[in-house]
């Protein structure tokens, strides 16, 4: 009867998941549902029309800050993931990212909501790319990457 209990107990944790670590796979969902919403928000800003006439020129505008907003809250939820253990030491690094993004995105809105700042657009462009090149840099370590190609 012993042997029965443990033939379909151990059934029972392959069929459950294949000993895959809950912690890991929660993990692999947060990254990857991040990369997933924040490529969906690039394709956004990126299909914004920047040759619009004068008219169109408010609503592409705005469609922009709107994007970075839902850019920064993505980044921001990107920061509060819990790395597991082997990879805490990129937490600050998310940290980070999720700081320059919602600099950028604020920086965005000086630069455009009441009439246009060059020099705070450069400054928020400027955090925009700190931001994504960290999380570049964080995802190429989560891949084994070199990150050489980063400097």
């Amino acid at each position: 009867m012993r042997k029965k209990i443990l033939l379909i107990t151990a059934c029972l944790v392959l069929l459950c998941g294949c000993g895959e670590n809950p912690i890991d796979a929660k993990f692999d969902n947060e990254i990857n549902a991040f990369c997933e919403s924040a490529s969906a928000i690039g394709a956004r800003i990126n299909a914004i029309d920047v040759d619009a006439e004068e008219s169109s020129i408010r609503y592409a505008t705005s469609d922009l800050l709107s994007c970075l907003d839902e850019l920064e809250v993505e980044f921001r939820r990107f920061s509060n993931i819990d790395f597991p253990e082997e990879f805490d030491y990129l937490e600050a690094m998310a940290d980070e990212a999720g700081q320059y993004m919602t600099e950028a995105a604020a920086s965005y809105h000086k630069a455009y909501e009441d009439g246009y700042h060059r020099e705070m657009e450069e400054y928020a462009r400027e955090n925009y790319t700190r931001a994504c090149k960290r999380v570049q840099v964080i995802l190429a370590l989560l891949r084994g990457e070199d990150i050489k190609t980063f400097q």
